[in-house]
């Protein structure tokens, strides 16, 4: 049976920067599947062997991050029971057994909070008229680094992408002002990328072209990798929680899924090519179109 993509971005065959958010059932906020532990275990992994560049938070940010840490208990007891077992001195994730005690984790409450779930957790509070990055549970970055974010306004974080200043920059902050508390909004964000390593600071802007990747061989050394993006706002200190749910599918997946092809193909070829530079496309760009050119055409045989 062909593994089926949950999030499919991609699938009305054009290229759009755009928000495209939605608003779903806030007992939707964590998603948890077959990857929770294998992803648990390298979050546990990460964060002994590189702690600085998977978990910052700013002074002010405290009081915020335990409040994230409480919502996010309450929601795992209430939304996917069986998950965690909670109690007033421990935390115990059930599926890998881990016990963590809370006094460990006063000072970085986030941290915990990012331990016990698949997605990565920023908080960003008000400032102004914008928004600021104040304290992130980051494991899972795709191809940004959290020192060069910590501290720094929605324009600043978003400053490499292009289009992303002079077209979104202004919404998200005016979309960010109007989310309640006891709402849940979400969005998708993809790319298609050549390594499915889940932890990525670094890749942006590759140019040139990489003959090691083929029509031939790209269905095998390429990955669709989704981020479903939630936004929920803390009642009692106002601040965002942004949370990043990474998803990474084999190419493969639509080797026999023609009309999806198809759309990928279509939505890559109308990327500008600034954009299509920014994800790192440009390397196999030939060989990704060819695949997907192939699929289609089988499909339509």
């Amino acid at each position: 049976m062909l593994e089926t993509p949950k999030y499919t971005p991609y699938d009305k065959g054009r290229f759009q920067l755009t928000l495209g958010i939605k608003a779903i059932d806030p007992s939707d906020w964590i998603e948890v599947d077959d990857h929770y532990t294998e992803q648990i275990a390298e979050k546990r992994r990460l964060l002994s062997d590189r702690p600085a560049e998977v978990f910052g938070a700013l002074p002010e940010s405290l009081e915020p991050q335990g409040e994230c840490l409480e919502t996010l208990l309450a929601h795992l007891q209430r939304d996917r029971p069986g998950l965690v077992r909670v109690d007033d001195e421990a935390v115990t994730v059930e599926p890998t057994g881990d016990r963590y005690r809370r006094a460990d984790f006063v000072d970085r409450p986030l941290e915990l909070a990012g331990r016990l779930v698949q997605e990565d957790l920023c908080l960003m509070a008000q400032d102004g008229e914008t928004w600021r990055l104040i304290a992130a549970s980051l494991c899972f970055p795709s191809r940004w680094r959290l020192a060069d974010k910590l501290g720094r306004p929605m324009a600043a974080i978003h400053g490499p992408v292009p289009g992303f200043n002079e077209r979104l920059a202004r919404p998200v902050d005016r979309f960010f002002d109007r989310v309640e508390p006891g709402q849940l909004f979400m969005r998708l964000n993809w790319s298609v990328i050549d390594d499915p390593t889940l932890f990525q600071p670094t890749g942006h802007g590759r140019t040139g072209v990489d003959d090691a990747i083929t029509a031939d061989n790209v269905g095998d050394r390429a990955w669709i990798r989704i981020e479903r993006q939630t936004f929920v706002r803390l009642p009692r200190t106002g601040v965002l929680v942004f949370g990043i749910k990474t998803v990474i599918d084999p190419l493969s997946v639509l080797a026999g899924r023609p009309g999806l092809a198809a759309a990928l193909r279509e939505t890559l070829a109308g990327m500008p090519d600034d954009m299509r530079q920014y994800k790192s496309v440009a390397p196999f760009a030939a060989a990704l179109s060819g695949w997907l050119e192939s699929v289609a055409e089988a499909g339509r045989n």
